[in-house]
């Protein structure tokens, strides 16, 4: 109530003439304010707690904000005191003097509450223009405040205190239910955006902070905040579907599923489940989970890696049983551990872009095809790329002469029937996470050439994916 009176008494002393009220303020008093800023005895009405609903002065043309509310909805009514119509009311005008006031205002999500839902994000009207508003209604900016807001928008939006106020106020904003995947289509936010990169943070405890869940606790809290981007790339339909339903019901039916759990085990655990005292790698992942948050917060990020898909996966070209898809992203763990190289009895070393297993007569190649200086030495930065959409050139480690017994199984690689497995990806890291590889399927012999490293040409079972291709070549 004093900012209202120390605004209402400055505006008197420049010949403003103004009136503060407040929550206890008398029906009179409200009343006769009222009647003196229609008549134009006053000017300003400044009030606390007041005037948010249920007041219609259509006469009001010009709003003060000068203080922030967190709740989209209170900013919305407070804004619409000014949206009546009137005779001889032409606009109204708005100051907003809370923005540059405070460092983490939100103005994403005021000027989403203006726009309502669209396909676009705030940031792209604020650089391309406000052209998806109500008839008649108009938001211009000056470049400066254009560069201001923007600036805004980058460094505020995944802050772990904005997210809890957008949480706190989600349904009563959106008059939806709040669940991550909902979170982040309303907020045009991604996997990576919410989590953000300190490793610090969940859905299900930002809820607990914001006050809309009861607070649990789990040894396995700080191993999900670490490790949950393991799943943000997944894209498998059927490893998430039947990911979905392990979460719910622990049930594994055969080999492959069994396969399925090592790759989710693998994803949070580094060491093999006897160092951790567990029986198994399904036991490692029943302990995980047995907290009922940390089993929401991994059901729901599988719940936005459904929605996310966009992209048709094909079979397992393998002979063998594998969980393994074409065209599907996994991370170096999740492929080893699909292929069973990570299993119940531990985490082999495993360091190289290469691999064999002879006992499925397996050659896997990891692809890295933009490799830069910081990550690799100039002895492993290989020419890898496409050359045509089925046609890929590759080199072998420098090490690899066309003599040793992984050169010969290269070259003999048609003859011998040995499958050759490439999974690729454009850069190390993307969006501050370590980045998955696309699985490509299987290949071909078609020439060699050199020695040491030996540049060999392999041709796809399948046309590699639009998406991949441009980078790969």
């Amino acid at each position: 109530m004093c900012h209202a009176k120390y605004m209402a008494s400055y505006f008197n002393s420049k010949k403003i003439p103004s009136i503060a009220l407040h929550g206890e303020s008398s029906d009179e008093e409200r009343n006769t304010a009222k009647r003196k800023l229609v008549c134009g005895e006053i000017k300003f009405i400044f009030v606390v707690d007041l005037y948010n609903e249920g007041i219609d002065i259509p006469e009001v043309n010009t709003v003060l904000f000068l203080r922030p509310t967190e709740s989209l909805t209170v900013f919305l009514q407070q804004l619409g005191r000014g949206l009546r119509l009137a005779d001889d009311k032409e606009c109204l005008t708005v100051l907003d003097f809370v923005g540059q006031a405070h460092a983490d205002y939100p103005f994403e999500e005021k000027f989403r509450a203006l726009v309502g839902r669209t396909k676009h994000s705030i940031k792209h009207y604020i650089e391309n223009g406000f052209f998806h508003l109500p008839k008649g209604s108009v938001i211009q900016m000056e470049k400066q405040a254009k560069e201001y807001i923007l600036r805004n928008i980058k460094d505020v939006k995944n802050t772990k205190q904005n997210l809890i106020a957008k949480l706190k106020y989600f349904e009563e904003d959106t008059g939806e239910k709040l669940a991550l995947s909902n979170f982040l289509q309303y907020h045009h936010l991604t996997l990576a955006d919410f989590y953000g990169n300190s490793r610090n943070r969940s859905f299900e405890r930002l809820k607990v902070e914001a006050g809309l869940s009861e607070d649990f606790q789990s040894e396995y809290e700080g191993t999900i905040n670490r490790r949950i981007q393991s799943l943000f790339h997944l894209d498998s339909i059927e490893l998430l579907k039947f990911l979905k339903g392990y979460l719910e019901c622990g049930l594994i039916e055969n080999e492959e599923q069994h396969l399925m759990v090592g790759m989710l085990y693998y994803s949070f655990f580094d060491t093999p489940p006897k160092n951790l005292e567990f029986t198994s790698m399904h036991e490692g992942v029943q302990h995980l989970i047995s907290t009922p948050a940390i089993r929401r917060e991994i059901q729901q990020v599988l719940d936005v890696c459904i929605e996310n898909i966009r992209s048709v996966e094909k079979p397992s070209p393998f002979d063998y049983v594998s969980p393994l898809r074409v065209h599907a992203q996994y991370t170096t763990d999740q492929v080893l551990a699909g292929f069973g190289y990570f299993n119940e009895d531990g985490k082999p070393a495993f360091r190289e872009g290469v691999k064999y297993l002879e006992d499925k007569q397996t050659d896997i190649f990891f692809i890295t095809l933009n490799k830069s200086d910081k990550d690799f030495s100039p002895s492993t930065q290989y020419e890898d790329y496409a050359i045509s959409d089925k046609l890929f050139h590759w080199q072998s480690q420098n090490r690899t002469s066309d003599t040793s017994p992984t050169g010969k199984r290269y070259i003999n690689q048609r003859n011998t029937g040995n499958k050759i497995a490439l999974f690729v990806r454009e850069y190390k890291q993307m969006e501050g996470y370590t980045a998955p590889f696309i699985f490509l399927g299987t290949a071909d012999y078609v020439s060699h050439q050199g020695n040491k490293p030996i540049s060999f040409v392999w041709r796809l079972h399948e046309v590699m994916p639009a998406k991949l291709m441009q980078a790969a070549k």
